[in-house]
C-alpha cells in the first residue's frame, strides 16, 4: 500500500520508471491511457507490427503529440526488450509463441517482465518464471486481469490463516458456446457485425472469451500460481451469484459442486436456460474460504460475511476488473518492490485443444477462439499421460489424423513443427516441471 509513495520518491530522485510495451491492442491501450496521469511512470518504447496504428492508439487514449514524439516506436519486440532505458517490459501480444520469445529476450536483457499474455504463461510459465528468478528479475502476472486479481485474493486468504476452498472468476457461459465460431460470435454479445467492426473488435479473440477457452487458460494460470487443483473433467461453470458462492463452491460431501477443497472454478452469469443469474459475478473474481475454528466462524457471522448454512464456508469477491487500467500496479510492483503480482510456480493445470467439430487430416488448426478447437481445462498429469496438444500450440499446425468432435487433439495427431521455439520451450518445461500432486 505504498507504491504511490515509492514512485514519488523515484520521480523526485530523477529516476522515473521506464517501460516498454509490446502490443498496443485493447489491453495495452488501456494501460497507455493511464500513463499521463501517473507521474513517475514513462513509456520509453512501444513495439507493434504497425507503429502508425500504435501512434494513433496513443492519440485515441489522450496522449499529446509531445509525449508521442518522446516515445520510440518499433516493430520488433526483441528490440523493445533490449532498449537501454527500459526497466520493465509488458508483453501484451496475445500470441503464445511471441510471448515466450519476448519473455526470454526481456529476461536475458535483465528486464522485469509483466505477462499480459496468459496464453504464453500457461504454455511455459513455470520455466520462464524460474529463468527470471535465476537472473534476478521479476516475472509477473498482469494486475487488472483476473488471474492476478484472483491470486491476490488467494494470497490474502492464506496470509490471514484461512484455508482456500475455491478460487476463480465469473463469466457468461452456456454449454452450446463451446462450438461457437467467429462467424456467429457477435450475436451472443448482442452486437451486429457492423457494430463490432466499428468498435475495432476482433471476432476470434472475443470468441475465445465465449467458447470457454479463455476461462480454461485463466484457471490453469491460477492453479499453477496458487497450487490449486483443477476439476477432473473440465470446468463445471455452475450458475452462481455472489450470495451463493459459499453454498455452491464447497465440496460435494457437504452439498456443493466441488470434488474436494482447494480447486479452481468459474461461475456462470447465466442459468442453463439462458436466464440471468441474480447478482452475478460476470466481471469479477472470488475466493471461498473456510473458518479454521469456531471463533472465526462466529466472526464471519458477526461481520456479515456471506456463508453457507453451516457458517463454516464464506466468500470474498471483487465484482469488477479493469484490465489495462490497473496494469500499472504490476509495473510498479516489479520496479519498486521487486515483487510479482502473481507468478506461476508449478505445473498443475493445462489447456487441451478439443475439436469443435469433426476434423479431417490435412486441416490446419487455428488456435484460441477459432473454427477448429476450443480450450478445455485438464490436469497437467492428464495432459502428459494422454500426450495432449496444449491450446497454445494449436496455431497453424497441420493435422495428420482425423479427430472426432469433442475429442482432444494429441501430439501424435499433428505434424510437429521442428523449427518452433515455443515447442522447444514447452517440451523443456514439461521435462523440468512434473505435475504437482
Amino acid at each position: 500500500m505504498n507504491l504511490h509513495q515509492l514512485l514519488k520518491e523515484r520521480l523526485a530522485a530523477g529516476r522515473p520508471v521506464k517501460v516498454a510495451l509490446i502490443g498496443a491492442g485493447k489491453f495495452g491501450s488501456m494501460f497507455l491511457s493511464q500513463v499521463p496521469t501517473t507521474a513517475g511512470l514513462e513509456v520509453a518504447v512501444i513495439a507493434d507490427l504497425d507503429p502508425e496504428r500504435a501512434r494513433n492508439s496513443c492519440r485515441q487514449v489522450g496522449w499529446d503529440e509531445g509525449r508521442i514524439a518522446r516515445t520510440t516506436f518499433v516493430t520488433s519486440g526483441a528490440e523493445a526488450c533490449g532498449h537501454p532505458e527500459v526497466e520493465v517490459v509488458i508483453e501484451s501480444t496475445g500470441s503464445p509463441a511471441a510471448g515466450i520469445a519476448h519473455a526470454k529476450a526481456a529476461i536475458a536483457a535483465g528486464k522485469h517482465i509483466v505477462m499480459v499474455n496468459v496464453e504464453a504463461d500457461v504454455l511455459a510459465g513455470p520455466l520462464l518464471a524460474e529463468e527470471a528468478r535465476s537472473k534476478g528479475v521479476v516475472y509477473s502476472m498482469a494486475y487488472g486481469d483476473q488471474p492476478a486479481l484472483t491470486s491476490e485474493m488467494v494470497d490474502w486468504a492464506r496470509s490471514c490463516g484461512f484455508q482456500v476452498v475455491a478460487a476463480g472468476k465469473g463469466t457468461k457461459y452456456l454449454p452450446l458456446f463451446h462450438t461457437v465460431t467467429p462467424d456467429d460470435v457477435w450475436g451472443h454479445y448482442g452486437l451486429t457485425d457492423e457494430e463490432a467492426r466499428q468498435g475495432g473488435m476482433n471476432a476470434q479473440m472475443f470468441n475465445s472469451f465465449l467458447d470457454g477457452t479463455k476461462s480454461a487458460i485463466e484457471m490453469a494460470a491460477i492453479a499453477n500460481a496458487c497450487e490449486l487443483d483443477v476439476p477432473s473433467d473440465g470446468l463445471l461453470f455452475p450458475p452462481c451469484g455472489v450470495d451463493d458462492l459459499p453454498h455452491i463452491l464447497r465440496p460435494k460431501s457437504v452439498g456443493g459442486v466441488l470434488e474436494r477443497e482447494g480447486m479452481v472454478e468459474v461461475v456462470s452469469s447465466l442459468e442453463r436456460d439462458g436466464r440471468p443469474v441474480f447478482r452475478d459475478l460476470r466481471w469479477g473474481v472470488y475466493v471461498v474460504l473456510k473458518a479454521p475454528n469456531d471463533y472465526a466462524k462466529a466472526c464471519f457471522k458477526q461481520y456479515g460475511l456471506k456463508t453457507d448454512d453451516s457458517g463454516v464456508y464464506a466468500a470474498m469477491y471483487k465484482p469488477y476488473h479493469l484490465i489495462g487500467l490497473e496494469l500499472g500496479i504490476s509495473v510498479l510492483s516489479a520496479a519498486l518492490r521487486h515483487e510479482p503480482t502473481g507468478q506461476t510456480r508449478s505445473f498443475r493445470g493445462d489447456v487441451a485443444s478439443v475439436a469443435k467439430r469433426q476434423l479431417k487430416a490435412g486441416e490446419m488448426l487455428d488456435g484460441e477462439g477459432g473454427y477448429t478447437v476450443w480450450g478445455k481445462l485438464v490436469s497437467a498429469d492428464q495432459s502428459l499421460k494422454m500426450g495432449i496438444l496444449p491450446i497454445g500450440l494449436a496455431h497453424k499446425v497441420k493435422l495428420r489424423n482425423d479427430v472426432p468432435a469433442g475429442q482432444a487433439v494429441t501430439w501424435s495427431d499433428i505434424e510437429i513443427p521442428n523449427d518452433s521455439e515455443a515447442v522447444r520451450v514447452r517440451q523443456a518445461m514439461e521435462q523440468r516441471f512434473q505435475p504437482s500432486r
